[in-house]
């Protein structure tokens, strides 16, 4: 598989990445067949975040990748703390908060270091300095490599890309999210990275029934699915690997994460391996006549 070096820093991940949200408590035997299979097939870049089963989503890969923690390039994420009822999680963007969330994390992940370490949202009312002072003497300390922001808020993403050290943004971006192509310049100028996420459209783009999306009407979805399954036969690929592929011949996307919790999943993977590489952007052509523009309507630049 091929491996991308971000803009900024030393960090080189996999273009397809997996996301840990995915894989469910109490099946260990098919998530440690998924994490096997997934560095077989060359993939090293792992996501997760303190708030996904309310921590024990890190647990669950601190036991289970340990024997191979150096093989993985792993990212968790910051930011929400969960109520002590559990009712939800209150958004607590302070420095405390932060150097003292990662002990937590790197404790669970049973690790001293993360890979890359995740503002997990963020609003532009946020103590901006305090939030990046926190990441910089976590770097410093070397409990984190890097840092980043997980955001689809462009005043907010893009402060951070000015004036940080932050070294990607993971986005929602598919072929029916489409929204981050017109802040792409602006980070690859400030030399921010993008890991993509939700490259599937929430299954839309594989095998699930049509439904209205963001802006997208359901009738709309059905002629997309309808021409994205004739093109990918008439090509000789999957709709996985045509999925995955397409924010990846964006600049600045490095990595498409996908979630995957089974077996034939993972397995599918390994041949949408193959067919991405055989996949340029004129491919896609058949399948953009139809896309409708959407775009980003709240948290404008000013």
């Amino acid at each position: 598989m091929k491996q991308n070096k971000l803009f900024k820093g030393d960090l080189t991940v996999s273009e397809v990445g997996l996301g840990a949200m995915s894989l469910m408590q109490g099946h260990d035997r098919t998530n440690t067949y998924i994490l096997d299979k997934a560095l077989e097939l060359g993939v090293n870049y792992l996501d997760t975040s303190d708030l996904y089963d309310k921590g024990e989503n890190e647990a669950l890969l601190g036991r289970l990748i340990q024997s191979k923690r150096k093989e993985w390039k792993l990212a968790s994420k910051v930011g929400n703390r969960w109520k002590d009822d559990g009712s939800g999680w209150d958004w607590v963007p302070s420095k405390d908060y932060i150097i003292k969330a990662v002990e937590g994390s790197l404790k669970r992940l049973n690790t001293d270091y993360l890979d890359l370490y995740q503002l997990h949202g963020g609003t532009i009312e946020d103590p901006f300095d305090e939030i990046v002072e926190a990441f910089d003497l976590l770097k410093q300390q070397g409990k984190i490599l890097n840092y980043g922001i997980s955001s689809i808020r462009p005043n907010v993403f893009i402060k951070y890309a000015s004036a940080s050290q932050m070294v990607s943004n993971m986005m929602q971006y598919s072929l029916l999210d489409r929204r981050p192509e017109a802040y792409f310049k602006q980070l690859e100028q400030y030399a921010v990275s993008v890991f993509a996420r939700g490259t599937v459209a929430q299954g839309l783009m594989l095998t699930k029934a049509a439904q209205k999306y963001l802006s997208i009407s359901i009738h709309e979805v059905v002629k997309i699915q309808k021409v994205l399954k004739e093109t990918a036969k008439d090509l000789g690929v999957s709709t996985l690997a045509m999925a995955l592929k397409y924010p990846l011949l964006h600049e600045p996307v490095v990595c498409s994460v996908l979630g995957i919790r089974s077996r034939e999943q993972i397995n599918d993977l390994a041949n949408a391996i193959e067919d991405m590489n055989r996949l340029s952007l004129s491919d896609y052509q058949p399948i953009m006549e139809l896309l409708p523009e959407v775009n980003y309507n709240d948290h404008l630049l000013p």
